[in-house]
């Protein structure tokens, strides 16, 4: 779709990926998506796993599901988490068990795919990391699996490189069930990560301010920095329409505005899955509310 418009005939669905901690999931969802990543939530929904990314490859819009890795549940917390993961794998309309090729069929492998059994539930085996074993290795491994458990059918694939990913991201289109888009089809990365670390930020200081603050405030994301070491430099503007306010926000020896930067932060570098430095500057625009660029970054239509 190089013209931006979507095809007549659509294809939607979603794909749960899980996995152990640290199998590459988040990896493999950052190379599915390539350019056309859109992170659509950074909250946890009532009955499916968290919304990561979307991906868009012919005719199918595909929604890829973020799971939490599947682990042994030690805390109740840990155990929300887990179920959370395969209630997102019970809806999705195709699965795929991740395993790391250097682990191979270790505990957390056969713990996945025992559930598996139990749920009786098709899915695919995407066998990762194979750039760091030898290549002798993998069809044991893959055979070793299959025999462990009847996939519908095996991808080796490297998520760091990108190799195995482009057959991985074909299969998955064509596997997705007849039915219109659920998405915008011109949604870029940086824009939907930028409005939603300026939300983050408006959230904690609704949260902490409400009473003082209750509408009179807004965020916009300044500048959106891609590091070396693969984590991201944030700077964000907090408009407030009066110098009383200002204060406020700043707080007495600027503590308050280090608070909401520490909150913010740490809901940011959980949703984005990586590190972020965040810098937040407290200005004063008196009409801000009635700018129609302000509101255009709010997401609102004029």
């Amino acid at each position: 779709m190089t013209d931006g418009t979507p095809p007549l005939q659509q294809r939607f669905g979603f794909v749960a990926i899980i996995g152990a901690p640290n199998a590459g999931k988040s990896t493999l969802v950052n190379q599915l998506a390539g350019s056309k990543i859109s992170i659509v939530s950074h909250k946890v929904q009532t009955t499916r796993a968290r919304i990561r990314a979307i991906l868009v490859e012919g005719d199918a819009q595909v929604v890829l599901v973020d799971t939490p890795g599947i682990f042994t549940p030690k805390r109740k917390l840990d155990t929300a988490m887990v179920d959370n993961a395969w209630a997102g794998a019970s809806e999705a309309d195709a699965v795929i068990v991740l395993i790391d090729a250097r682990r191979g069929m270790d505990e957390q492998a056969e713990r996945i795919i025992g559930h598996m059994k139990e749920q009786n539930r098709k899915a695919m085996l995407v066998i990762n990391k194979t750039d760091l074993v030898r290549p002798e290795q993998l069809l044991p491994l893959s055979q070793k699996l299959n025999e462990a458990y009847a996939f519908t059918e095996t991808f080796m694939v490297s998520a760091l490189t990108g190799s195995g990913v482009a057959k991985l991201k074909a299969r998955l289109a064509a596997l997705m069930p007849e039915g219109p888009w659920h998405y915008p089809d011109d949604q870029v990365a940086d824009v939907n990560l930028r409005f939603l670390a300026a939300e983050i930020t408006r959230e904690k200081i609704y949260e902490r301010l409400h009473e003082e603050l209750p509408y009179s405030s807004t965020v916009e994301t300044e500048t959106w920095e891609e590091m070396k070491d693969g984590s991201v430099k944030i700077k964000q503007a907090i408009f407030v329409a009066r110098d009383g306010q200002k204060a406020i926000v700043v707080g007495k020896g600027g503590q308050m505005a280090k608070t909401l930067g520490q909150l913010a932060r740490a809901d940011m570098e959980l949703a984005f899955g990586r590190r972020v430095h965040l810098f937040l500057f407290v200005k004063v625009r008196e009409n801000w509310a009635e700018d129609p660029e302000r509101l255009r970054m709010m997401g609102l239509t004029l």
